[in-house]
């Protein structure tokens, strides 16, 4: 009995300690930026602030159109938003360097952005990207850290900041 009081005492312990931890790693997965402007316009920056660099966008995706168009077949009414995309691309030297610290990094390629405009705030038009989490190695953890400086970077440009 005083074993599984102890064993009781030591988690609730360790659950004070990381609930706070994990709580405000939360408000960091994803970073993004409001500009006031058209989404057409906010869009294009972003794209601009990824080809500028070199790199070549793999995908576009339109994820306000997809959630439009199969709103009535999944028997939702509520409109998310206005204008919704992502794009996605990769850098060569970036993504090799994370790769070769730690082959599991695979896992963060591609890159995404996004921006999206909400029909309750017209003309507020966020951009950002979800932070890759730093793990493994020093060498694995400065690679994922490039590349999150790279996302914020282009997004960042595309806010006007």
């Amino acid at each position: 009995m005083n074993r599984y009081f102890a064993v009781a005492q030591i988690a609730a312990v360790m659950a004070t300690l990381v609930l706070p931890v994990a709580s405000h790693a939360g408000d960091e997965v994803v970073t993004d930026y409001v500009v006031e402007d058209s989404f057409e316009n906010v869009h294009q920056d972003l794209s601009d602030a990824i080809v500028n660099r070199g790199y070549h966008i793999e995908h576009a995706g339109d994820v306000g159109g997809m959630l439009k168009r199969t709103g009535d077949t999944v028997g939702a009414s509520k409109k998310v938003y206005e204008n919704a995309g992502f794009l996605q691309f990769c850098s060569a030297v970036l993504s090799r360097g994370a790769m070769e610290a730690d082959p599991s990094n695979i896992a963060f390629c591609p890159y995404v952005v996004f921006a999206y405009e909400t029909p309750d705030a017209p003309g507020k038009v966020h951009v950002g990207f979800r932070r890759l989490t730093p793990r493994g190695s020093e060498q694995s953890i400065k690679a994922i850290a490039d590349v999150n400086a790279l996302l914020d970077d282009i997004v960042r440009e595309a806010a006007g900041q």
